[in-house]
C-alpha cells in the first residue's frame, strides 16, 4: 500500500520553501546562540551506562512514610502498613504489592535532603539543577540538557517529550533555546494531535508556499530571537509529521490486554506512550502523575494515586525488560520534594528535609537501600543527598560530563551542574 501523500519524503522543492522561510531542518543549528554550539562541540567524556532516560514524576510531592519509606513503630506517621519484597529485609506500602516483586531491580534511595518548600520553586531546583533566579541565569532543565547532549537534530521526533498535564517553566531550555524545548502531550490517548496535514500534496504546498513568503519577510525586516523561535518549532512540526515515527504516538496500536496491565488512566497510559517513544529513539520522556498534595485529604488519596502507580510503574518496568530497553535505558521516580512524615490533622504538607527517590535500570544494581532517615522520618540520619549529588549522578549514568562549561552571551561560563556535587557512588560502582 502506497503513503499517503503528505506522509512522503519532502521534496527538493519542498526543503528550498522551508529554507526561505528559515526553517530547514539542514538549518536548525543556524539560529542558536553560541554557547550552545560550543556547548554541542565537545563530547561526554563519561562513559554512559544508559542511552536515554525516563522520569517518571510524580508532582506534588509524593510522603515517603506512605510509599517507600514507611515507619511502623510511630502512629503518627500514618496508616499504612509495609510489607515484604522480593528482596529480603526491604519492605515498602501495602498499597504497592505489584512493584514489591520488582524491589531487586530498584535502588531506593532514602535520604533526599533539599532545600525548597515550595512547589514551583522545588520543580525548577529539582529539574535543573538550580535554585530558582540563581545567579541570574535561565537553567535549562535536565531534559533540555539530555537533549542537546543526546539527541540528534536531525532525528524525526524532538529528543525531549513531556507527557503530562501541567505545563510550567521548570520544563523550560533556559539558556540552550528553543529547539531544546520539550513537546508536549497532555493525553496520552490522543498523543500530539494534528499531526496529519488537512489537504491534499498540493494544499500542504501552497501553505508552506505562503508560510515561506511571510517567514522571509518577517525575519528580513525584524531580526529577532522570537522570529528565530517561531521558525524553529515550525521546523520540528513539519519534519514530524513528514515522518513514519510519528505513529509511536498511537497508544492504540497496542493490544487490548497489554493497555489493561498499564492501566486505563493518564499515568498507565503515559508509561506506555513512553515505552513506545523509547522504541522511537527519543532520549528524554517525562511522564507525570500529579495529585500528591496531599493537604486535605492524605489517605484516600494515596490510595487512588497507588492504585495507579503500582500495575502502571510495574508494568512499564518489566514491559522493558522483556523488550530488551532496561539495561540502557535510566528510570527514575521522583517528585519536588516529600511530604512531612507526622500527619497534619488528615494532610501532609511540604517537606524537603528528607524524602525518597528512586533509580532503576541503567546497569545499576538493584535490590539495595541507599541512606537511611531517622525512626519518624523527619531527619536523615545515612547518606544525605543534595540537589546536586541527584543530578551529577544521573548526568554521570548518561554519560553527560556534569562538569562541562558552557559560555552565556555575556560571556561568563557556567556548568550544567551547581559546585561541589557528590555523585551516588552506589549507584555508579
Amino acid at each position: 500500500m502506497s503513503r499517503p501523500d503528505w506522509e512522503a519524503p519532502l521534496s527538493r522543492r519542498e526543503w528550498l520553501q522551508l529554507s526561505t522561510a528559515g526553517v530547514a531542518a539542514t538549518s536548525l543549528c543556524g539560529w542558536l546562540p553560541t554557547l550552545a554550539a560550543r556547548a554541542a562541540e565537545a563530547k561526554p567524556q563519561t562513559k554512559a551506562r544508559a542511552k536515554r532516560i525516563v522520569v517518571l514524576w510524580m508532582d506534588g510531592g509524593p510522603p515517603h512514610t506512605d510509599t517507600f519509606d514507611l515507619k511502623p513503630d510511630v502512629p503518627e506517621c500514618g496508616i499504612f502498613k509495609p510489607i515484604d519484597t522480593v528482596v529480603p529485609g526491604i519492605q515498602i506500602s501495602e498499597l504497592l504489592p505489584q512493584f514489591a516483586k520488582l524491589v531487586d531491580r530498584a535502588a531506593i534511595v532514602r535520604s533526599m535532603q533539599t532545600v525548597e518548600n515550595e512547589h514551583l520553586r522545588a520543580r525548577v531546583h529539582l529539574r535543573t539543577g538550580f535554585r530558582d533566579g540563581q545567579g541570574g541565569v535561565a537553567w535549562p532543565s535536565l531534559g533540555s540538557i539530555c537533549s542537546q547532549e543526546l539527541g540528534d537534530p536531525t532525528a524525526d521526533l524532538p529528543s525531549y517529550v513531556a507527557i503530562a498535564e501541567r505545563r510550567d517553566r521548570s520544563f523550560g531550555p533556559g539558556f540552550l533555546g528553543t529547539r531544546h524545548q520539550p513537546l508536549y502531550v497532555t493525553n496520552p490517548t490522543k498523543g500530539v494531535e494534528n499531526l496529519v496535514p488537512p489537504g491534499a500534496a498540493e494544499q500542504v504546498t501552497a501553505r508552506l508556499d505562503l508560510l515561506g513568503n511571510l517567514e522571509h519577510g518577517f525575519a528580513r525586516d525584524y531580526r529577532s530571537a522570537i522570529s528565530n523561535d517561531h521558525k524553529t518549532v515550525y521546523a520540528r512540526a513539519v519534519q514530524m509529521m513528514r515522518s513514519s515515527k510519528a505513529k509511536a504516538f498511537d497508544i492504540s496500536q497496542e493490544p487490548d490486554a497489554l493497555r489493561e496491565r498499564y492501566g486505563k488512566n493518564s499515568f498507565g497510559e503515559g508509561c506506555l506512550l513512553a515505552r513506545r517513544l523509547l522504541e522511537a529513539d527519543v532520549k528524554y520522556i517525562e511522564v507525570g502523575l500529579g495529585g500528591w498534595d496531599t493537604h486535605f485529604e492524605n489517605n484516600n488519596q494515596i490510595r487512588k494515586l497507588c492504585g495507579q502507580l503500582d500495575p502502571g510503574m510495574t508494568t512499564f518496568i518489566t514491559d522493558l525488560e522483556e523488550r530488551g530497553l532496561l539495561d540502557d535505558t535510566l528510570v527514575v521516580w521522583m517528585g519536588e520534594f516529600g511530604r512531612t512524615p507526622k500527619m497534619k490533622g488528615i494532610g501532609r504538607d511540604h517537606y524537603a528535609k528528607a524524602w525518597t527517590t528512586m533509580f532503576m535500570g541503567a546497569g545499576i544494581r538493584g535490590g539495595q537501600v541507599i541512606g537511611r532517615s531517622d525512626a519518624t522520618g523527619a531527619t536523615v540520619e545515612e547518606r544525605p543527598v543534595a540537589v546536586a549529588d541527584f543530578m551529577t549522578t544521573i548526568c554521570e549514568l548518561l554519560g553527560v560530563d556534569p562538569e562541562k562549561e558552557v559560555v552565556l552571551p555575556d560571556g561568563r561560563p557556567v556548568k550544567f551542574v551547581d559546585k561541589d556535587p557528590q555523585p551516588i557512588r552506589e549507584l555508579l560502582s
